[in-house]
Formats: structure tokens, sequence, C-alpha cells
């Protein structure tokens, strides 16, 4: 599945790399700990998270990561949007829960 399909489906707000949102999507991946990202997720994984900072650019760029998606409302800070533009990182929020989001990314990929 494609990005974009993600983005439409589950009417996600893109804050950076609208160009890269033709990126497949195979799976997701759900947590907040930096290191369990790196030890446990896999390339062209979606991230499904409620950090915003820096530092989650950077863990989603050594992956190889599909992108990022921040959920229960919050905003990804500044430096991190600049960063992800960078490292041309799809950054998406929601107001729906890390539940949600995997619940419907799940039912989407099967």
């Amino acid at each position: 599945m494609k990005l974009a399909d993600l983005v439409k489906e589950l009417s996600l707000e893109v804050k950076t790399c609208k160009d890269g949102l033709q990126r497949d999507v195979d799976s997701g991946y759900v947590s907040d700990l930096l290191s369990d990202v790196l030890a446990n997720s896999a390339k062209d994984n979606i991230w499904i998270t409620l950090q915003t900072h820096i530092n989650i650019v950077a863990v989603a760029s050594v992956k190889g990561l599909a992108g990022i998606i921040i959920v229960a409302s919050r905003q990804p800070q500044e430096d991190t949007l600049k960063k992800a533009k960078v490292e041309k990182i799809p950054i998406m929020t929601t107001t729906k829960s890390a539940f949600e989001v995997a619940g419907k990314i799940y039912q989407l990929l099967k």
C-alpha cells in the first residue's frame, strides 16, 4: 500500500515531504521508545508514535521507515520538521490514538 493511501484512509495531516507519499508501506510499528524502534522496526514500516522531537527523524532515516505518524493531537517541533525535510521523511499527524491508528492500518494492510 502507498503512504498516500494511508493518508487518505486515516485523514492524516501531512506536515513534511508530500512528495514522499508514493513510498510503499508494508507494515507498521508502534512504539514511543526510540531504542525499541531501532531494534525492532523494519524498512518500509510506518512508525506510529507520540514523540515529537528531532530524534524521531534520525531513527526513521537509519531504519528506512516509510514515514512517521504522530498521534493524539501532538505536533512535531519546528526543528523536527526542518530535519525531516532534509532527510525526506514524511511526517503526518492525527487526533486519533495510537491504538486507533494501528488498528486501522492493520485492517488496511491485511
